[in-house]
């Protein structure tokens, strides 16, 4: 699930600021302690080969974000393509792979005890 900053609902303005809320962006019932997360990721870099040897090929870890600059496209476990494009709010589900069709700033929230395992494992991917 992604959002357009344009289409999130305006929920007050007023002189120096203006406060969007869009409802119902996910669920983090029982996640535990979330991470908040900043990826820098050049054009190019694709998740599948980093996730092999997690279950489905996939990140299994829910990330809610917000994409500052560039673009990714999401794989999910059903096929299903998904392009977040720069100032999007974005809800990726577990089960997924993400590839960076431009130069990326990313800031993510996840929960810490699922997502950690995962970073850990593609570190040890990029040990060859």
């Amino acid at each position: 699930m992604k959002i357009a900053k344009d289409d999130i609902e305006i929920k007050m303005q007023i002189p120096g600021a203006i406060i969007r809320q869009k409802l119902d962006f996910g669920d983090a019932t029982g996640l535990g302690k979330i991470s908040g997360e900043y990826f820098s990721l050049a054009e190019g870099v694709d998740t599948k080969p980093l996730f092999m040897g997690l279950q489905g090929n996939m990140c299994q870890c829910p990330h809610w974000g917000f994409l500052i600059s560039g673009q990714l496209t999401t794989t999910d476990a059903k096929g299903a393509k998904e392009i977040v494009n720069e100032k999007d709010l974005f809800y990726w589900p577990s089960g997924h792979n993400v590839k960076v069709n431009k130069d990326a700033e990313i800031v993510m929230f996840s929960p810490q005890n699922q997502h950690t395992p995962v970073i850990n494992h593609m570190i040890e991917m990029t040990k060859g």
